[in-house]
């Protein structure tokens, strides 16, 4: 379509299958009808992207990033960024594709997977040089150039920031339904793998997050035909052993009790997870780097470098010997900037109140019409009839796409078009945006009367006379409304006190 309009428009696309990793199975087509994806395609469902043809190169190569994002918490959101990564150069000096080079992965693919195979790829003791080096060396040598580096970490925290406010709305779907209710704080938690292309301007470009990023800090080297060694690297364990320490660190929910009784688990480092110079022979370590890790350990080992601890204050700390936090929070941090977006995941909020039944992921018919009857959705041009009909409609067809049915019923994605489609009926003349960010309120604030009148209910008592209708008004008086993008919290338990209120403009 987009080429009928623009006939000068040459786009080259990438072809990943689905549930692939690694590399495995990626290659590059210039045609849509390209013979080799409609064959793809009968056997195994792939994502088609068009291909970033301009990348900035370093040395005449082609890398991407990939940073490290740890989820502490879905709700409510918080998400940290690790303030280093990994930069992994492709082995081919790179040429924009044409029919003749489309084959060659060496130059389009930056998989470490795949570019640790040819016989350009160099392992280097250099966090700056060789096939797999740190991010922050390639800042610096971009700075070095005079490019803003806080500009480019603020485009990457601003990706970051719109990916995890995307992914949340389903993930709090998922984690409902697994985690039971009323458990204080968060539960689990995740570090995911983004992997972020800087384009020739410098503007980053997601390519992908992966949910379960390897962690290895050790790769294969050939001896000789056949056999293989694990080498350490240092450029990985740099990078993967600070997020994981830190990680621990912040999720750690016995940490402040556990402290006083084993400050050595902090401390005392070095014979749980030996470094790279404990591992290697001396010889294959460079001088600077020998000169940096035996340092400090001269340091530690001599009393008298260090103050004193006084036994008697009890305060020592415990992560005294540890670096500092290497993961930087990004939200709630920049919350105001970002909560705009977050409409979907307020939309989840509603859905999740009315699933009715723990453990499922989708919404039956009554839990929608009780959604639309104590949201006061209902009305002379909406009947309840013209309500079931939209139910079945939308979710007949989204049930026909997905590949999941161990359930019956509306899936998020469903209530989400379900929604939309009600916002432009009930608020024909706004913009979309206006139109459900309105119907959103709209409910929000309908439902924290209802709850407030039940927690009325709850407090008169069977003796307190008749229960009041939800239709009727409050008798407690609006509270102030709540600070952005932190609606009321929707559970399945036992009704709650609307800790907040939001009101309509």
């Amino acid at each position: 379509m987009v080429k009928d309009g623009d006939p000068s428009w040459k786009p080259t696309f990438i072809v990943k299958p689905d549930g692939g990793c690694q590399g495995d199975g990626i290659y590059l087509i210039k045609d849509p009808s390209d013979i080799r994806l409609a064959g793809t395609l009968q056997s195994r469902p792939a994502v088609v992207q068009e291909y970033i043809c301009k990348p900035l190169l370093i040395d005449k190569l082609k890398f991407d990033i990939r940073l490290y994002v740890l989820l502490k918490s879905l709700d409510p959101l918080e998400i940290y960024i690790a303030k280093d990564g990994l930069s992994r150069f492709c082995t081919e000096p790179y040429q924009e594709p044409n029919p003749k080079n489309l084959h060659h992965i060496f130059m389009h693919l930056t998989n470490y997977s795949l570019n640790i195979h040819s016989g350009n790829f160099v392992h280097s003791d250099s966090t700056s040089t060789g096939s797999k080096r740190t991010f922050s060396s390639i800042l610096c040598r971009l700075s070095s150039k005079g490019v803003d580096i806080k500009k480019v970490w603020s485009d990457i925290i601003s990706l970051v920031i719109k990916t995890v406010i995307a992914l949340t709305p389903e993930l709090k779907v998922f984690y409902q339904s697994d985690i039971p209710a009323g458990r204080p704080g968060p539960t689990c938690f995740q570090i995911l793998g983004f992997d972020i292309l800087l384009m020739k301007n410098l503007k980053p470009i997601l390519l992908e997050v992966n949910a379960n990023p390897s962690m290895r800090i050790e790769h294969e080297q050939e001896l000789s035909p056949g056999v293989f060694e694990n080498v350490p690297s240092l450029v990985d364990e740099e990078v993967k052993v600070a997020v994981i320490r830190d990680t621990l660190r912040l999720m750690d929910p016995l940490k402040k009790k556990r402290e006083n009784h084993f400050p050595d688990i902090y401390t005392d480092r070095k014979h749980r997870f030996p470094p790279v110079s404990d591992r290697m022979p001396s010889s294959q370590l460079p001088v600077v780097r020998s000169q940096q890790l035996t340092k400090p350990l001269a340091a530690k080992e001599d009393p008298s470098d260090s103050e004193p601890a006084s036994a008697s204050d009890g305060n020592t700390d415990p992560e005294a010997h540890l670096p500092s936090i290497c993961l930087k929070q990004v939200f709630p941090k920049y919350a105001k900037q970002f909560n705009y977006l977050r409409l979907v995941d307020r939309m989840a909020n509603l859905f999740i109140r009315f699933l009715g039944i723990k453990g499922t992921m989708k919404l039956g018919p009554t839990g929608f019409r009780t959604f639309i009857r104590n949201c006061k959705l209902s009305s002379s041009s909406l009947s309840m009839a013209a309500v079931d009909i939209l139910y079945i409609d939308i979710t007949r067809r989204w049930n026909s796409m997905t590949l999941d049915q161990r359930d019956s019923g509306m899936c998020l994605q469903a209530f989400v078009e379900a929604f939309f489609y009600l916002a432009q009926r009930k608020f024909k003349t706004l913009p979309l945006h206006e139109q459900v960010a309105s119907l959103i309120d709209l409910c929000e604030y309908h439902l924290s009367l209802l709850d407030e009148k039940r927690l009325v209910c709850g407090r008169s008592g069977p003796a307190g006379g008749r229960p009041l209708d939800s239709g009727s008004p409050p008798d407690a008086t609006p509270s102030a409304p709540p600070v952005e993008g932190h609606p009321p919290s929707c559970t399945n338990s036992a009704p709650k006190a609307a800790h907040s209120r939001h009101t309509l403009s």
